[in-house]
Parts: structure tokens; C-alpha cells; sequence
């Protein structure tokens, strides 16, 4: 059986006594993030996620979200394809009235947006830069050429120092 997709999830719907839990195995989709000006989507962009629910003494709910997706678009040094796979365990907890560091911004009237904290998870969980792989090069600053196929050896010659350019006027016989 696949399992069910999802946006939200209504948590009194499960029913759970205090103490209780569930492990709800879903498929969310993952919106389009932006990292340095660029467009990066999910891969797979509906990406199957494991969610455990706690109902705490007291009320409110321990939550534990867990998925793997990669993070696919240009790499930050070359611009060729990148897809660094990202790991994601994430935990909220929401205990209504205790305090603002005890309630959850995903959820709302026992309303869980499992879509935005997987995406904010997600955007947690990514590399500071998305490269192609570890030792990528990246591009020449002079002349954009990919660094990994011109070689180690690539240069370009130094322009002059402009306060210099008087000099070369200077006729020596």
C-alpha cells in the first residue's frame, strides 16, 4: 500500500490518549526553495517521509519528521547539475500555552503543515554551498572556463597597474 500524501494532518483526528504515539509513514511535496538567487527543487519532489506523533501528558504533542531527498539544481562554483542528498531528522513539540518556546509554528487548532516544516527542514538540512561534488574547481574569474577541464595550469596574464600607464609614453634612446 503507498502511502498517503499529504499538507496538513489533523492531529485530533488520530485519537491519541496522553502517552500514546504513532508512526505514520506519508508522501509530501516539497515546494521550490531559493539558495544564492538560484532555484532548487526536492528529488523526488513528492518525497516519502516517516512522521512520529506523541501525545504528552498535559496536552500537546511531541513530533519527529524524518525523510531523505536530494537537493537538486546548479552547482555554486561551475553551474553544472548538483544533487547532494539531504538528511533530515527534525522535532517540534507543542504544548499550547506554555510559552512561546514550546509551541510549534507548524502547528495551528491541532492542524500540523507538514508541508512547510518539511520544506523548512529540508532548507535546514541543505549544504551551506550545493556543489557537484567536494573538490569542484568551479569557474575561471578572468574567463569563465570550467576549472576542471582547463587544469591546474590555467592562468591569464596580469593587466598593468594603471598608476603605471604614463611610463610607457616615455621614449628611451
Amino acid at each position: 500500500m503507498a502511502p498517503a500524501k499529504a499538507r496538513e494532518l489533523d492531529l485530533t483526528g488520530l485519537r491519541l490518549a496522553a502517552g500514546e504515539g504513532r508512526r505514520l509513514d506519508l508522501e509530501v511535496e516539497i515546494d521550490p526553495v531559493i539558495l544564492a538567487s538560484e532555484r532548487y527543487t526536492a528529488d523526488p519532489a513528492t518525497v516519502p517521509v516517516r512522521l512520529e506523533i506523541s501525545r504528552m501528558l498535559g496536552g500537546g504533542h511531541a513530533l519527529r519528521l524524518r525523510f531523505s531527498a536530494a537537493l537538486a539544481g546548479p552547482c555554486m562554483r561551475c553551474l553544472r547539475d548538483a544533487a547532494p542528498v539531504v538528511e533530515v531528522d527534525a522535532r517540534e513539540v507543542d504544548r499550547p500555552g506554555e510559552g512561546e518556546e514550546l509551541e510549534s509554528p507548524y502547528v495551528h487548532d491541532e492542524r500540523l503543515d507538514l508541508a512547510s516544516w518539511a520544506r523548512d527542514a529540508f532548507v535546514l538540512g541543505a549544504p551551506a554551498k550545493v556543489l557537484c561534488r567536494e573538490d569542484c574547481a568551479g569557474l575561471c574569474p578572468v574567463c569563465a572556463a570550467d576549472l576542471a577541464e582547463v587544469g591546474p595550469g590555467h592562468s591569464h596574464e596580469r593587466a598593468p597597474d594603471p598608476r603605471w600607464a604614463k611610463l610607457s609614453e616615455l621614449k628611451l634612446d
